[in-house]
């Protein structure tokens, strides 16, 4: 599923549902997640086609196959040069949103949280910060 933007249209701090959804779903293939992982790994330069194809053990019309759906879901950057592919790099910002959309609610407490993500707020009280102590272990005290 082509993206039209990853941001969210109601907001420009997140990843609705559904792109979310649809860029997970490109990430459902062991080889596809292995590609992308080859090009996070090369940095923001990015690699040859051919070079990527070597990294990753993919080559010809399967590597295409998957380039189009990566670039589709917005997870790869690709450079041209007429119909050819001359270097592919990874999208760090839409990778950060989506890793962003996954850690947004991570503590039930709320942004504020300092707990980290073995966290065990709940009812909007943040576990490190009851009656203004931290609670060890990150477990929640009890009155």
């Amino acid at each position: 599923m082509k993206h039209e933007s990853a941001l969210h249209p109601a907001t420009s701090t997140g990843l609705s549902l559904t792109v979310a959804a649809s860029t997970f779903a490109a990430l459902g293939s062991e080889q596809r997640l292995g590609v992308l992982r080859v090009l996070v790994q090369a940095g923001p330069k990015g690699l040859s086609i051919g070079e990527l194809a070597e990294r990753s053990d993919v080559s010809g019309s399967t590597l295409t196959h998957h380039m189009k759906i990566l670039a589709a879901a917005g997870l790869i950057q690709q450079q041209k040069h007429g119909r050819s592919i001359i270097s592919v790099g990874a999208a760090y910002d839409d990778i950060e949103a989506l890793c962003g959309f996954l850690m947004a609610n991570c503590c039930a407490c709320g942004p504020a949280c300092q707990c980290g993500p073995d966290c065990k707020c709940s009812d909007g009280e943040c576990c490190s910060d009851i009656q203004g102590q931290a609670v060890p272990n990150n477990t929640k005290a009890t009155s």
